[in-house]
């Protein structure tokens, strides 16, 4: 039995105390939120009354002996936490970013090694059906090799977003906007699809809140990977929440993916279509990404199988250098690169 505790009572925690109730062998033991009244409150509305609640990870890992902690708190508190928990002993699952910056990364990384645990990072959309669908695809060679892609996220977050949070729009506090906050995913499936990025060229700019945040709303991007370059575009400042388009040209055809529906168009003409929305609802809005609970399930199996989880702190680490090479492109006006393999 993994007895497991969760930092941070927000909306998003909900998503994992909901995974948790249907996995075997777990059990959730405490609850932690520096606003005390907001996890005891939290605890209520999840219909678990007898778990404790702390008011910080260190009183819940001194009072509660835990086998995983589920870090759901702001994004500079990230790192720290999982340090902290990693020095009692405990496995972690986070959400995502891994950190907020390269430094942070690091020393996370190096903490993980030392302590020999598991840091499983929440990149749900990686167990999406229709990523499923397009690695297959992509490992069976049938359309060869990606040459090129496209990529589209157009969603809506407006000023109450980001004030009632008390945290978010600050770059020291979530270590970026659209990017690093909701487009992260579509980053992190680029890389997942096409391999080690060589280099990248950004641009981004603030259209609908300057007056409210510090951070990038709109963001573009040109990335090279081995065989293939990338086209990037994503914004809060639509008017909704649209679905995520993904496009990747291939030498013989092109896969398409919008939301929940693909299409796979070969040169010959035939076209072939899958059709996800009728799938058995996940947790999670559709938009983005519903699998939190099979990322989840996916992290307590490897610890019981004792073999490397699919979302571990290494296999992000791609997507994340990718992420402040974009920012620092963006910033200093330059391209960045990696080197090659």
């Amino acid at each position: 039995m993994y007895r497991v505790g969760i930092i941070g009572c927000g909306n998003i925690a909900r998503m994992h105390v909901e995974a948790l109730k249907n996995i075997r062998g777990t059990e959730i033991c405490a609850f932690a939120d520096q606003d005390l009244d907001k996890a005891l409150q939290y605890r209520e509305q999840m219909k678990i009354p007898s778990v404790p609640c702390y008011s910080s990870l260190r009183e819940m890992l001194e009072r509660k002996k835990l086998d995983v902690l589920h870090i759901c708190t702001p994004h500079y508190l990230h790192v720290p936490m999982a340090i902290q928990a990693l020095q009692a002993d405990v496995h972690v699952f986070m959400e995502k970013p891994p950190a907020i910056s390269i430094e942070e990364f690091e020393i996370l990384k190096k903490e993980k090694i030392r302590r020999g645990k598991q840091v499983g990072v929440c990149f749900q959309n990686r167990y999406n059906e229709t990523t499923e669908k397009i690695r297959e695809i992509l490992c069976e060679k049938t359309l060869g090799n990606p040459v090129g892609a496209r990529t589209f996220l157009t969603w809506d977050r407006n000023a109450d977003y980001y004030v009632k949070s008390g945290w978010r729009g600050q770059w020291d506090k979530e270590g970026g906007g659209v990017l690093i906050n909701q487009a992260i995913h579509t980053l992190d499936l680029l890389v997942y699809f096409l391999g080690k990025p060589q280099m990248a060229e950004a641009f981004f700019c603030n259209h609908h809140l300057s007056d409210v945040i510090q951070e990038e709303d709109t963001l573009e991007a040109y990335i090279r990977f081995a065989s293939s370059t990338a086209c990037f575009y994503a914004t809060t400042a639509y008017v909704e929440d649209s679905p995520v388009l993904i496009e990747i040209l291939c030498q013989e055809g092109k896969i398409r993916m919008e939301g929940n529906k693909l299409s796979v168009f070969y040169k010959k003409g035939n076209k072939v279509e899958y059709d996800f929305e009728s799938a058995p609802t996940g947790i999670g809005k559709n938009y983005w990404g519903n699998s939190h609970g099979v990322c989840i399930q996916d992290f307590y199996n490897s610890l019981s199988e004792e073999r490397p989880y699919r979302n571990d702190l290494e296999s992000t680490e791609e997507t994340f250098k990718l992420v402040m090479g974009i920012y620092d492109s963006a910033r200093n006006d330059h391209k960045v690169t990696w080197e090659k393999e």
